[in-house]
């Protein structure tokens, strides 16, 4: 063959060689695993992170949230996990489908809590721990309502190490208390106020509802009387309004 009939062929060749094409990952937001295995593990899911919701209500960068799997590394979707209650200080509040670092700042919750129930594994627990150690958690904690037992876990320099007494524990991100009862767990904000169920929320509103309602009705009998007592004034020929 000709050179130059050599030479046209193979750019011809070249150029029908289709361009190399980049896939891109998903990140699903669903793990297929329940939330909760039964009403206790959902009860203090939901006590835990609507507490710290309400406690943090006013700082726009602290971020709360439930059940939301967490993607450290971009490119990897299979690397994740899904705190039942995580805390991102740093980052602002808002709708997320998934938690995806690298699109975050590159800031990882610092502080982590699961509940325990009876399905939960121990190795399933261990490769948790083992995963919040690699990628950055500082407050680690686990609570298991049935023993009621709390385990915590803070960082010290390179490692998650375990908090000798747990009872009567400050959180030193987030600033809230430890209480172990012999009963159950309670925990308390900055202010000495303990976190309470949506029940308990309710009730105390209620409570400050009605004593509002009372506190308007003793204010309207007083004004009430005051006025009845301007009147019988009138009546004797007194003005009280005048005399001053």
């Amino acid at each position: 063959k000709h050179p130059l009939f050599a030479q046209r062929s193979h750019k011809t060749m070249v150029q029908q060689l289709p361009p190399p094409t980049q896939i891109d990952v998903i990140y699903p937001d669903c793990d297929g695993e329940p939330m909760s295995d039964n009403t206790e593990q959902f009860k203090w899911i939901v006590l835990i992170k609507e507490n710290l919701e309400i406690l943090f209500a006013a700082i726009v960068d602290i971020f709360v949230a439930g059940d939301l799997l967490w993607y450290p590394v971009e490119g990897h979707n299979k690397i994740r996990q899904a705190p039942d209650v995580m805390v991102a200080i740093g980052r602002p509040k808002g709708k997320r489908g998934s938690y995806k670092q690298w699109q975050e700042g590159n800031i990882a919750p610092q502080v982590v809590f699961e509940i325990l129930s009876p399905g939960n594994r121990p190795i399933k627990m261990f490769e948790k721990l083992l995963f919040y150690q690699r990628y950055g958690v500082q407050e680690y904690y686990v609570y298991d309502p049935d023993a009621n037992d709390l385990t915590g876990l803070v960082r010290g320099e390179d490692w998650l190490e375990p908090i000798e007494q747990m009872n009567g524990w400050v959180s030193p991100l987030l600033e809230i208390q430890f209480e172990l009862t012999e009963e159950t767990l309670e925990i308390y904000r900055p202010d000495g106020r303990r976190f309470l169920t949506s029940i308990e929320l309710e009730q105390r509103a209620e409570q400050e509802r009605l004593r509002a309602e009372d506190a308007i009705a003793q204010l309207q009998q007083e004004q009430q009387r005051y006025q009845a007592l301007l009147a019988r004034l009138r009546e004797q020929g007194i003005d009280p309004e005048l005399d001053v």
